[in-house]
Order: C-alpha cells, then sequence, then structure tokens
C-alpha cells in the first residue's frame, strides 16, 4: 500500500475509534505477507490487538475510579503471615464467584492485623477480572451519605454506589455516630442487601456493633443484613505495624504511646 492510500486508511480507522488498527496494522500487514496469512487470520490478529488495548484501558478506568490503595495488592500481602483459613480463602475470593451471589466479606482483626491489605488485594484482583469496585473509608462514606441526605439527594448518591459490583467499607469500627448517621449507613446496608456485594473491615467483633449502631434492634438488623450470604475472614497474629517498629529500633517496641488509629489502619 502507497503513503497516500495508506495515509487515508489510517484517518478512516481513527474515525472508527480503532486505535490498535492504526497503531499496528502495518506490522502485521507485513507479519501476514510474510507468513502467508489469509486475510481473516490478519483481520483476527488485529482485532485481537484492539480488544486486548480496549480492556487495558477500560481496567486503568475502572481501577482510577475505585480508589483502591496502589501498594496494597496481591503482590505486596504477605500471605505467610495470614492465618491458615485465610490463607486458603484469599484465592477463590479473588476470582469473584462471591460477587455474583452478591454475596458479603467481613474482615475482623485488631490493629496491625492486615484486614485493608486483604480486602483492597482481593479489590485490585476483581478489577482485573472486569469488575466494578469501591474502597472508601467508613468515616467518609458515612460523611458523604449524610451529606447526600441534607441535600436530599441521598437516593441518587445510593445509586451512585450501586454502580459498583463491590463497595469495600474499610475500618467501621472506628465511627461512633448519632441517629443520622446511624440511619443513612444501615439505609446502604439494606439497599445493598441480596444485590450488590460489601466488603467489610472491622476491629470490632458482631457483639461491640452496639457502639456503632446505638440502637440494639438496628444494630441486629444490620448484622443480619451483612452476615447473611458472608464469608469471614479472621485476621489473628501480630501487628505488622508493632513489627516494623520493632525492626526500625533495633528489635524494641515503639516508644512512647501508640498512635491513634487512622483511616489507612489494616
Amino acid at each position: 500500500m502507497t503513503a497516500a492510500p495508506r495515509a487515508a486508511l489510517e484517518i478512516k480507522l481513527r474515525s472508527l475509534k480503532l486505535p490498535s488498527f492504526v497503531a499496528h496494522h502495518g506490522e502485521v500487514a507485513g507479519q501476514a505477507e510474510t507468513g502467508g496469512w489469509p486475510f481473516d487470520q490478519f483481520l483476527d490478529a488485529l482485532t485481537d490487538l484492539e480488544l486486548e488495548e480496549r480492556t487495558r484501558r477500560r481496567i486503568e478506568r475502572v481501577l482510577k475510579a475505585s480508589h483502591l490503595p496502589a501498594d496494597k495488592t496481591l503482590a505486596t500481602l504477605d500471605l505467610a503471615r495470614l492465618p491458615p483459613a485465610v490463607k486458603r480463602q484469599v484465592p477463590t475470593l479473588c476470582e469473584g464467584g462471591f460477587i455474583e451471589r452478591a454475596d458479603n466479606i467481613l474482615a475482623f482483626g485488631l490493629p496491625g492485623r492486615g484486614k485493608t491489605h486483604v480486602l483492597a488485594a482481593i479489590g485490585h484482583e476483581l478489577v482485573q477480572r472486569g469488575y466494578r469496585v469501591v474502597f472508601v473509608a467508613a468515616f467518609r462514606l458515612v460523611q458523604q451519605l449524610l451529606a447526600a441526605k441534607r441535600a436530599l439527594t441521598l437516593e441518587v448518591e445510593l445509586r451512585r454506589l450501586d454502580a459498583g459490583d463491590a463497595l469495600i467499607v474499610d475500618d467501621i469500627g472506628y465511627i461512633q455516630q448519632d441517629r443520622d448517621e446511624m440511619e443513612v449507613l444501615f439505609t446502604l446496608f439494606a439497599e445493598r442487601y441480596e444485590r450488590r456485594s460489601v466488603l467489610l473491615s472491622s476491629n470490632l467483633v458482631f457483639s461491640q456493633w452496639d457502639r456503632i449502631f446505638k440502637d440494639p434492634m438496628t444494630t441486629a438488623c444490620a448484622i443480619d443484613r451483612v452476615v447473611h450470604h458472608a464469608t469471614i475472614l479472621e485476621l489473628t497474629g501480630s501487628s505488622y505495624r508493632t513489627e516494623a517498629a520493632k525492626q526500625r529500633n533495633g528489635g524494641r517496641g515503639p516508644e512512647g504511646a501508640a498512635p491513634p488509629p487512622t483511616e489507612a489502619e489494616a
């Protein structure tokens, strides 16, 4: 193909939004000519390149929109530190079958046991498999919902969150809500119940959730909705941060009082 027809072809391919065709048609045409490919094999090769590129771009968009911690992936998760039961469950959960069933995942453990990292790592793997994931700290989620309620747009905000196949709510145990905050969080759980998956991390076991929801009946109803069809991960062992502090201090524990928990608490 001479320069002028090739330029015209590239213009047409750009107008059809086929950037991989534009970028690779010459290279693949050369391979086809050398290998004596039939036309359908040439077209199939170009189509594969286009689909691969579109998948890559989609994953990039979904990952950016997810707000998942970039450093908390399966590759950076020390599986050897996880309790045996959790270590066995993580690979299966990463496949995403629980999302198809609208099941939940609940990660419990004291601060520093890896709750956030485990859920975020699962979230990263889900994105790679084509699922839409939203990661948000519990206190920020509650404030977003409360602001939406005051603005009379709570239904709109719930629909926006509903676009995510999996909603990861991090550190639910650190929020101490008044009644309005309690109600919006309960509404979220009720809306997603048996429709969309929720992944929760908490340093509070269920018997302590009355600190979050205050009202015993609401607490029981909230627990009932998140536990039904749920996988529970119990993160035990020593604290990652305490051990890191010991290494920094030559094997001694961290000096002074422990810092207050943050939204990134694992």
